[in-house]
């Protein structure tokens, strides 16, 4: 299944690379097997956004899996999975508003850094991408499975926040945004790292303000994906609304589930991919 996948991969970059220059081909439509399972991926990505983070690590290897070119999917996993980030936004506005006014400055940086990730995406070649994808998913997993432990040690140093040094956070945070734009799986936890280095305590504040990094950073990375046809437009509507239907209505069902059982269904889904994704390509 994976060699037919990839097959039709080579097809499918066919297809965006001319439709990415020009614009005037037609993409053939998909069967709708393929789009539900892509929803499926969606709607469990947006759900386990909205309960732990780390939703890409869904999404993105199932573009791949379906067989889209891996530039190609990542770019149309981030378009697609953009519009939960609104409601992360809108879930935490009472957290927000609490949040030091200075920080939110630090959006600016990340719109900066979004931009500059999204471009070196574009310039990257797609084998290169290749090469690099199964160490960005390990990464990533990697930075999801230390959250807890990230968080914990951020709730341990209340009472030792200090003055936040705004053009030292713009910096650091300027160079999270760069790797967010660029893959984005794992960014929310290196911005809960950053803040709380810059003196932060309050964890649900803290998830308010990275949730605003996050809509910056894949904000305008989506923006220059979508201008430079690298997204694959048949999946990205259903995606996008399988996302939003996630976010909203399979949170219950997850926070019924257990945090924990999220956490640890995504870690065994990245470690696994990574893993063949590394057999697949060095082996």
């Amino acid at each position: 299944m994976l060699t037919r996948a990839a097959s039709s991969g080579s097809l499918s970059a066919a297809k965006l690379s001319a439709s990415g220059s020009s614009g005037a081909v037609r993409l053939k439509c998909l069967d709708p097997g393929r789009i539900a399972l892509a929803c499926v991926a969606s709607f469990l990505a947006g759900a386990i956004n909205s309960v732990a983070g780390g939703g890409t690590l869904v999404s993105f290897p199932t573009l791949i899996w379906l067989g889209l070119p891996s530039i190609t999917a990542n770019a149309t996993s981030t378009v697609a999975i953009w519009p939960g980030s609104l409601g992360s936004m809108w879930g935490f506005r009472r957290e927000f508003a609490q949040t030091p006014k200075k920080l939110r400055y630090l959006s600016i940086a990340c719109l900066l850094g979004g931009g500059v990730g999204a471009v070196l995406l574009r310039l990257t070649p797609t084998d290169m991408f290749d090469r690099l994808v199964p160490f960005l998913i390990l990464f990533a997993t990697l930075l999801f499975t230390v959250q807890t432990t990230v968080q914990r040690m951020l709730k341990q140093r209340a009472g030792a926040a200090h003055e936040v040094w705004l053009p030292g956070a713009m910096l650091v945070q300027f160079f999270v945004a760069i790797y967010g734009g660029y893959f984005g799986a794992g960014v929310s936890i290196m911005g809960l790292s950053v803040l709380g280095i810059f003196g932060m305590t309050e964890i649900l504040q803290m998830s308010a303000l990275t949730s605003l990094f996050s809509l910056c950073i894949n904000g305008v990375a989506s923006i220059l994906f979508m201008a430079t046809g690298m997204v694959d437009w048949r999946y990205v509507g259903p995606m996008a609304v399988a996302a939003v239907i996630g976010g909203y209505g399979a949170a219950g069902v997850a926070r019924r589930i257990g945090k924990t059982a999220v956490r640890r269904f995504v870690i065994s889904v990245g470690f696994t991919i990574s893993v063949v994704l590394f057999i697949k390509k060095f082996g």
